[in-house]
């Protein structure tokens, strides 16, 4: 038990829950609640596969930069409880399962996007972390994909209602994880990663949360004028949206931005929470 336990978190099974979590609500959002169950089933199991396996395959990438930064050397690769080679093997054979099942059971248009988040992550994600502060931007493609996919995958279809989802996920992602970026400073730079803050410094990096803060609203509202949203999703996305504003804004004033960078990144997860509940019953609720 304890080998599966260390091979299980070395899959990071908080990021494989919430981007599962997110294609749910993207299928629910499409289908209107009138499941194909099997459909339902083969996409949840193939992004669920492919998720881990561009996880496993991060972790493999990044073994020797995790040994350098105080919260990830206890991961099972920084402290080779788990083998690199051993784990690049499972990341690939998880990742053909779940490409030949959305080939087989969904369609292809769903597995090109899982095939773009996962190059995103894999490829482009862990190349720009070490040369660029602009890899939280390069890593919002495979946080985006997911949600996306789950919509993709009852309707075969990309158009302005899977680009506005693209982009709502896209715009939530990086007050999030910058915000993660301000209160591992230390960390980041111990594994001498260009993380914004540590390149920019924090004050211009909440000047970029509240940017990127507003265009999330503003996503928002392009999800709305698709019509396929209703009254309920419209007021508690648009509040919760200023709130986050006004938490950003207040971050100006704080003497304490590590404090205030965990409120952020605390209610950036209460946000997800009610937005993936929010699209996934979007298409029943009264409008």
């Amino acid at each position: 038990m304890d080998v599966v336990r260390r091979y299980y978190a070395a899959l990071k099974p908080e990021r494989t829950y919430a981007n599962v979590m997110t294609t749910a609500a993207g299928f629910l959002f499409a289908c209107k609640w009138h499941v194909d169950w099997s459909l339902c089933f083969a996409t949840i199991v193939g992004t669920t596969l492919i998720v881990m396996s561009a996880c496993a395959a991060n972790n493999c990438t990044d073994h020797n930069l995790d040994t350098r930064m105080p919260r990830t050397k206890k991961r099972p690769t920084a402290t080779g409880d788990v083998s690199v080679r051993n784990l690049a093997i499972l990341a690939g054979v998880l990742g053909v399962a779940g490409f030949v099942i959305l080939a087989l059971w969904v369609n292809w248009l769903t597995l090109l996007l899982g095939a773009i988040a996962y190059a995103d992550y894999v490829l482009l994600y862990a190349w720009t972390k070490r040369t660029t502060p602009w890899s939280t931007l390069a890593g919002t493609v495979s946080g985006a994909v997911p949600l996306v996919a789950g919509y993709t995958a009852v309707t075969d279809h990309f158009g302005i209602v899977a680009a506005a989802l693209g982009l709502v996920m896209v715009f939530w992602q990086m007050p999030h994880f910058y915000a993660i970026s301000i209160f591992r400073l230390k960390d980041y730079k111990a594994g001498g990663l260009p993380v914004w803050p540590a390149r920019y410094g924090v004050k211009n990096t909440q000047v970029w949360m509240l940017v990127y803060t507003a265009l999330y609203l503003l996503a928002v509202i392009l999800l709305v004028a698709t019509g396929s949203t209703n009254v309920a999703f419209v007021v508690i996305l648009g509040l919760m949206g200023l709130y986050w504003l006004w938490l950003g804004v207040k971050g100006f004033r704080s003497e304490k931005p590590d404090k205030w960078a965990r409120g952020m990144f605390g209610f950036s997860l209460i946000t997800l929470l009610v937005l993936s509940a929010g699209i996934a019953s979007a298409s029943v609720l009264p409008r």
